[in-house]
């Protein structure tokens, strides 16, 4: 435990930016899965309405610095090549 007056503001804050990051990450995870499960499941319709919605939840978290940007957009093509394949 510190004993500094900064660093025990240091530890509240990280703990505050640590639970939103895992609120952020966990909410991606649920779309990202929804997703495949559409498309596993072979539903193109439910599959090509779930796709938007699931870039930009992906693109949110890159705006809130939970994942990188390269990371995004490799996570995007793979959900497009899905897509692309399902058709």
């Amino acid at each position: 435990m510190p004993n500094i007056k900064s660093a025990k503001k240091r530890v509240l804050v990280i703990d505050k930016k640590t639970m939103r990051n895992k609120a952020i990450k966990s909410a991606l995870k649920t779309q990202v899965k929804k997703y495949l499960a559409a498309v596993e499941a072979g539903d193109k319709e439910a599959a090509i309405k779930l796709y938007p919605e699931t870039v930009s939840a992906i693109d949110s978290a890159v705006t809130k610095g939970v994942i990188h940007k390269n990371n995004a957009n490799n996570r995007k093509a793979k959900l497009a090549k899905k897509l692309a394949a399902l058709n």
